[in-house]
């Protein structure tokens, strides 16, 4: 096997969504100073054949439109999700489509790819939406650890794309269930909001001053308040507990929603205790 250390690995299925993926990933890589690792993960060996024709072709085509990133591939055998899974421990990076049309009977990407956001062992991101946008880094804020590492994921993106980092926070009760509870003073939440929010980003902001940041703190659910703000954004960023053993319920409501609804790339932070 090819070793995936000090590498950004991405997910290949032959689908358009895979190669996009791989264009992404290969860029990012160079930013990073590593290779792009490309990984066909083949169920079936009747399909050997195709399976190297399809590492090949997007190997191909990221030499041809990236021509500054150093790009290795393999065709393994086994279950997609399991050997990404496999493949995060030590990489940079894990990259995967939003969707999977490719030549293989268990598409790489959808139940696959919430699959590798929850269970990998380094950032995974999920290309989706508009890939080549020229906004901010939009980054989700709350008080978990797994958030603290994602504030130090964005501001990183954010500067090796010398563009901008947008921090947004939704309102700890942001959206109410109907009852005979007393309204809440509303001010002092949001007072509350943007001071927790000044305290999660102020020693970043020290280290990466070239990194121009702004603030939101928004009244609406996170997860449509974040795919708002992610608008043109370049890629937006999100934590994860990992906690749980579902793969649902570990990668939680929100990285879940926005992986679904996102109109950018995004990157699933976990937390890697």
């Amino acid at each position: 096997m090819t070793s995936a250390k000090q590498s950004v690995v991405v997910g290949v299925d032959g689908s358009e969504s895979s190669a996009q993926a791989a264009l992404w990933a290969a860029a990012e890589a160079a930013r990073l100073g590593v290779p792009a690792h490309l990984v066909v993960v083949n169920d079936d060996p009747a399909r050997e054949g195709f399976a190297k024709q399809a590492v090949r072709d997007v190997a191909e085509r990221c030499h041809r439109e990236r021509p500054g990133a150093a790009i290795t591939d393999e065709v393994v055998t086994g279950h997609p999700a399991e050997e990404l899974v496999r493949r995060s421990d030590g990489a940079q990076l894990m990259v995967v489509g939003s969707r999977g049309h490719g030549v293989f009977r268990d598409a790489l990407l959808g139940a696959i790819s919430i699959s590798v956001a929850a269970h990998a062992r380094c950032p995974v991101v999920v290309v989706r939406g508009d890939a080549a946008a020229s906004g901010p880094v939009v980054v989700g804020i709350d008080n978990s650890e797994a958030n603290r590492i994602a504030v130090h994921y964005a501001f990183g993106a954010a500067n090796r794309r010398h563009t901008g980092l947008l921090a947004v926070q939704a309102l700890p009760d942001a959206y109410f269930t109907a009852g005979t509870y007393p309204v809440p003073d509303r001010q002092e939440i949001q007072n509350r909001a943007e001071l927790h929010l000044s305290e999660q980003l102020s020693g970043w902001c020290a280290d990466y001053p070239d990194v121009t940041v702004r603030r939101e703190v928004a009244n609406e659910h996170p997860v449509p308040t974040l795919c708002e703000a992610a608008r043109r954004a370049q890629l937006l960023v999100v934590g994860h507990r990992g906690r749980g053993g579902f793969a649902g319920l570990l990668l939680g409501s929100v990285a879940n929603g926005v992986l679904h609804h996102a109109p950018c790339p995004v990157a699933v932070v976990r937390n890697p205790g």
